[in-house]
């Protein structure tokens, strides 16, 4: 298969799984929860390039409440939660709240996606690839967006897949604030 249809393969796939996931509805996991339990229950050991190329290992934000979202430039629902990210981004970050965005979409289209909307958060090139983290997080149906919160301690406390609204991650982020 030469490379442009095994993107576009990859590119189908992807699709797929986020449709899947958006259509079928959202799932969402207190750490508490009997529900499935993810492969692992920190954060992921990665080291990922920003859009300036330079590597950013995730471990650097230990100590912080970190919010993790998967996401592409082509699936609606991460586009439309991405403002409200970064407004709790602005509001929560001097208090300890750090959001990364963790794209599987190549560097240039995550550039321009930045430029029309602009957020106040890092945004890393995970590629295809990464999305095996976010299975090893709960991701079971591979789909996005899924956003995966860790306490102070590195340690998942809760994840979602599917749009998550501004209230209610507020809600929960200002929870863990107050442990």
């Amino acid at each position: 298969m030469n490379k442009p249809s095994l993107w576009l393969t990859i590119g189908i796939a992807t699709l797929l799984a986020a449709a899947t996931g958006y259509l079928l509805g959202t799932i969402s996991r207190n750490a508490d929860a009997t529900s499935a339990v993810p492969a692992t229950n920190t954060i992921p050991n990665l080291i990922l390039p920003d859009l300036k190329g330079q590597q950013q290992a995730l471990a650097q934000w230990k100590g912080k409440i970190l919010v993790l979202n998967y996401w592409a430039t082509w699936c609606p629902p991460c586009r439309d939660e991405m403002p409200g990210f970064s407004r709790l981004q602005d509001k929560l970050g001097a208090k300890g709240v750090q959001f990364v965005g963790i794209s599987i979409d190549q560097a240039d289209k995550v550039m321009d996606f930045q430029k029309e909307t602009p957020v106040s958060y890092p945004l890393l090139i995970g590629e295809f690839g990464a999305m095996q983290t976010s299975i090893d997080l709960g991701n079971d149906r591979q789909a996005m967006p899924f956003t995966a919160i860790f306490d102070r301690n590195g340690t998942l406390h809760s994840f979602k897949l599917g749009r998550f609204a501004e209230a209610d991650l507020e809600k929960a982020l200002n929870r863990l604030l107050e442990q």
